[in-house]
């Protein structure tokens, strides 16, 4: 007789997942401000793309290994837990330098500084992120994953709700206002990022002290008893290699909906701060210093942490949704609701109109909480338990290669085919939302056909 995997109170999900809260703190610091920083260091608008393309590439090369090793992992700390703590160590790092990197000038530019520390911080974080997701396939029953994918998700948008809006809060409410030297980042910005560090590492270590994981001899036990989950594992590097040529037909179906859902963020997380300053407040692409581009920075923070804070809640709503409707039309509607939200940004065109930016952002939240739960609650029902983790770093190609695509030809298009004006990224955005609304009707969802 096999065992079967205990169910968890919701605290228990809870603390499980409580370091990702300032891992997404940490993310949404650079996502709201990195284009901000680097254009203050001297990129110009059609280059942030290739910048960023730093993202996507670690994320690519790092998670697979990471979950490869995650998986085969077992020491003092656990399976999972050493990952977060050292990915956590080096992602505080980054967020330290990177607003720092003028610091560092005698040596190489500081755009070039800046560009080092943003790969730093994605390396980082795909570090300690990968081994989250797969710590709660590990630790939760089928019937709970989608509920910890939710928690994990309402957790994030604590986080990024946190983060983006702490340097607005630093300069608005706190005072710290100065601008700084020409080609300098405010101080509010690197107290902001200072913070965020500080907060990441707590966070980990209350997540490493609060939860245990099952020795290998248990988890062999709960392996046993899954469906598919008979084949031995090799622990050869190579084995990731085969397996990804053996991801399940689920797997290669999700790849389409994330390809057009990251296609979409990427170029929201790159050109929301130079669209909203060139097309809302008005500003030319070499204003790049000016208290009216600082306010706008600004601002992008504010209408980030605004779909953050709705995917806060909504990723709660999430597990009854799809209870009602099926996890694939849950995500089919939020991705509609998503693509319309980031659509409407074009109609915003002066600062008096500001305030309807947050409304757009509404439809981008419900979009975001959904990108974050429910292709991992569908894929987890599909993949044995033993390849949990290397198969959550393979999930992770689907997010970076989209990502890398944008990166090369984003910037590309916004200068040639949109004239400069970068808000028309956005509109394409929208649309390739709605694109992945379409595709994920097409998923086979392998927990739905087995009721």
């Amino acid at each position: 007789m096999h065992n079967t995997k205990p169910r968890l109170s919701f605290w228990q999900i809870w603390n499980m997942s409580f370091g990702f809260m300032g891992i997404q703190m940490g993310f949404a610091l650079q996502n709201a401000n990195a284009s901000r920083i680097l254009q203050t260091f001297g990129a110009d608008v059609e280059h942030l793309s290739w910048f960023w393309l730093v993202a996507p590439i670690t994320g690519m090369i790092v998670q697979p290994i990471i979950g490869h090793y995650s998986d085969h992992t077992w020491n003092r700390l656990g399976r999972r837990r050493p990952y977060f703590l050292v990915g956590a160590v080096m992602a505080s790092l980054g967020l330290i330098l990177m607003p720092n990197s003028p610091m560092f000038a005698a040596m190489l530019p500081a755009l070039w500084v800046g560009a080092g520390m943003l790969m730093i911080m994605d390396a980082s974080f795909n570090i300690a992120m990968e081994p989250f997701r797969a710590l709660v396939a590990d630790k939760l029953p089928a019937d709970q994953r989608t509920l910890g994918f939710s928690v994990q998700t309402a957790l994030i948008g604590v986080g990024a709700v946190v983060g983006s809006w702490l340097p607005y809060i630093m300069t608005n409410l706190l005072g710290y206002n100065e601008l700084g030297d020409e080609g300098s980042v405010p101080f509010s910005l690197i107290l902001s990022f200072f913070v965020g560090a500080a907060v990441l590492i707590s966070s980990i270590i209350w997540t490493i002290s609060t939860t245990s994981e099952y020795p290998p001899e248990v988890q062999a036990s709960f392996e046993e008893h899954e469906e598919g989950t008979t084949e031995e594992s090799s622990k050869g590097f190579l084995e990731i290699f085969k397996d990804f040529a053996r991801m399940p037909s689920t797997m290669k179906q999700l790849g389409l909906v994330q390809f057009f859902s990251w296609f979409a963020l990427f170029s929201m997380w790159v050109f929301t701060t130079p669209a909203l300053a060139q097309h809302v407040w008005g500003l030319s692409a070499d204003d790049r210093s000016s208290a009216a581009f600082n306010e706008a920075g600004d601002y992008v923070g504010v209408i980030f942490g605004v779909y953050n804070l709705v995917a806060a809640f909504f990723a709660l709503a999430l597990p009854f949704i799809a209870a009602k409707v099926g996890r694939r039309m849950t995500h089919a509607i939020c991705l509609t609701l998503g693509g319309l939200g980031m659509m409407s940004i074009v109609l915003v065109t002066n600062t008096d109109m500001k305030w309807v930016l947050n409304l757009s952002m509404v439809g981008v939240g419900i979009a975001w909480a959904s990108i974050l739960a429910m292709p991992y609650a569908i894929l987890a029902g599909s993949i044995p338990v033993k390849k949990m983790g290397v198969y959550m770093g393979i999930f992770n190609f689907f997010i970076t290669f989209p990502q890398i695509v944008n990166g090369i030809l984003g910037g590309l298009i916004v200068k040639h085919l949109y004239a400069g004006h970068a808000v028309y990224a956005l509109v394409t955005a929208g649309a390739m939302l709605i694109l992945g609304a379409v595709s994920v009707m097409f998923v086979k969802d392998v927990d739905d056909v087995v009721k």
